[in-house]
């Protein structure tokens, strides 16, 4: 098991007892969070999604999966016993790419308060010096200024524009690209 700490926060990998924390979480910042969130667009014939535990032991089944396969890896954001946000490194590219992107989110309850930009500095740290990856990317719809905020205190430096890059909140929407790159991998 993966274990990021810097002594004020600590990334791990959920656990099934982390769900009730989750799901409350979750919950308490929908309205916060709903316009930033991932959407599936509606192809064909979508099925039910799932909800309560079985979805939450699924979603854990995959990340563990990911992880094993060192095709991402999702951690939980504690800080102290409290759940205060997720990261994930996912998409990760060996080979001649060697890459990957970052991806966020963060309790209304914790947030501006330099907690996010610690775990994507540690989260960097871990695949530019365990993973050996040479390029991280954070994609950022243009109005989450708060989340650029990060992604430039962390050193990441704006690429471009992605047009309809992502479907969020029920549509395709604009990202701005944010990159860095590993200058230890030649």
């Amino acid at each position: 098991m993966i274990e990021l700490t810097n002594g004020e926060i600590t990334l791990r990998p959920f656990s099934l007892a982390d769900r009730r924390q989750w799901q409350r979480v979750r919950r308490e910042n929908r309205d916060w969070l709903g316009q930033w969130e991932a959407t599936v667009p509606k192809i064909g014939r979508n099925s039910q999604s799932e909800s309560g535990a079985a979805s939450f032991s699924k979603m854990l089944r995959t990340f563990r999966k990911e992880a094993r396969a060192g095709r991402s890896f999702s951690f939980a954001i504690f800080r102290g016993p409290n759940l205060i946000g997720q990261i994930n490194l996912g998409g990760i590219i060996y080979g001649a790419l060697r890459g990957g992107h970052i991806g966020y989110w963060i309790s209304k309850e914790y947030a501006n308060r330099g907690y996010m930009t610690e775990a994507v500095n540690m989260v960097t740290d871990f695949a530019f010096n365990e993973l050996a990856l040479h390029r991280l990317e954070i994609n950022i719809r243009p109005e989450n200024e708060a989340s650029i905020r990060v992604a430039e205190k962390c050193g990441y430096l704006y690429e471009g524009l992605r047009p309809r890059y992502l479907h969020i909140d029920g549509a395709w929407r604009d990202h701005h690209c944010f990159v860095r790159e590993n200058i230890a991998i030649k």
